[in-house]
């Protein structure tokens, strides 16, 4: 299968499930720790794949993946602790244009990776549609107008980019760390063990007493079923974006898949414009001819971004 059309598709999924995991730690786990324990946890469901799919790689990489795990579990925790602090749209964008930078940093550093200058110039289009989004006036920017609709806090911090720093460079470093994995295991082999590692991580979070009385306070009975059914499914809406994000590194490259990650925003600027003309109660969005400009830039690039890499 073609690892574009794989990244492709683990976007889209992973632009939903990242805007409700911003509704989820403002409304229902506020505790960033008590969100990363329950997403970790229920990441664990792929070892009911075991008997099938799961290999011993021996000492060296078994002990590789349970800390790629943990860097995962960490990265997971810096993100949601970022939403919780910061505005979703500047976060999300920031950690999105920020992590193809770090991967290209570490991949020409230490794997020596070449590129063509066709996928190059790709990046650098990706990278310039991210910019133009960042500087997006925030009232009107796709993200902002989903958050408000769906009654995100709007309440930015600048500390919350430092966080979200952390976040990104977590991710780089799993990304190509998993990329090397799989070059040793097979995929579902190497991925199940990593979940596991990313759970035994989260298991940290149980030591504060705080942190242990946010975590059980969700799962306890009183708790609203629906809350509850929130998190599960926005957990395999992420899931099951996350797998096909880390097939496509399986595929192809760590840099070119994360760079991709551009088009998230550009799915989500698309559908917020079909919204605006055909559901118009829905975002009640007022457009302006400089915004418009600036989006329909901003996608342009992406999309020549994708061309590029493809090419």
């Amino acid at each position: 299968m073609n690892w574009i059309a794989v990244a492709l598709s683990a976007y889209l999924l992973l632009a939903v499930a990242n805007l409700l995991d911003k509704f989820l730690v403002d409304h229902v786990l506020k505790n960033s720790k008590a969100y990363a324990f329950a997403a970790c946890l229920l990441g664990v469901i792929v070892l009911l794949a075991s008997p099938w799919f799961l290999r011993w790689p021996g000492w060296p990489l078994f002990v590789f993946n349970i800390v790629n795990g943990f860097i995962f579990a960490f990265a997971l925790w810096m993100l949601y602790e970022a939403l919780r602090r910061g505005e979703v749209a500047r976060i999300l964008v920031f950690i999105g244009g920020v992590t193809p930078i770090f991967s290209l940093l570490f991949s020409l550093l230490f794997f020596k990776e070449h590129f063509t200058v066709s996928q190059w110039l790709g990046m650098l289009f990706i990278l310039i549609g991210v910019v133009i989004i960042i500087f997006l006036p925030t009232a009107n920017s796709c993200l902002a107008r989903v958050s408000k609709k769906l009654k995100f806090v709007q309440n930015f911090k600048p500390r919350g980019l430092g966080i979200a720093l952390l976040s990104a460079l977590a991710y780089s470093v799993y990304f190509l760390s998993t990329k090397q994995a799989y070059s040793f295991q097979p995929f579902v082999s190497a991925f199940i063990w990593t979940r596991l590692g990313a759970a035994l991580f989260v298991l940290i979070f149980l030591i504060k007493r705080a942190d242990r009385q946010a975590i059980r306070a969700f799962w306890h009975k009183s708790s609203p079923n629906k809350n509850k059914f929130l998190v599960i499914f926005n957990q395999a809406l992420g899931a099951s974006g996350f797998i096909l994000q880390n097939y496509a590194i399986y595929l192809g490259s760590v840099v070119l898949v994360n760079a991709l990650q551009g088009v998230q925003y550009a799915f989500l600027l698309v559908i917020s414009t079909i919204l605006a003309f055909g559901a118009s109660r829905l975002l009640k969005e007022t457009f302006s001819w400089k915004i418009l400009l600036q989006k329909t830039t901003a996608v342009i690039a992406i999309v020549a971004g994708l061309y590029f890499i493809t090419f």
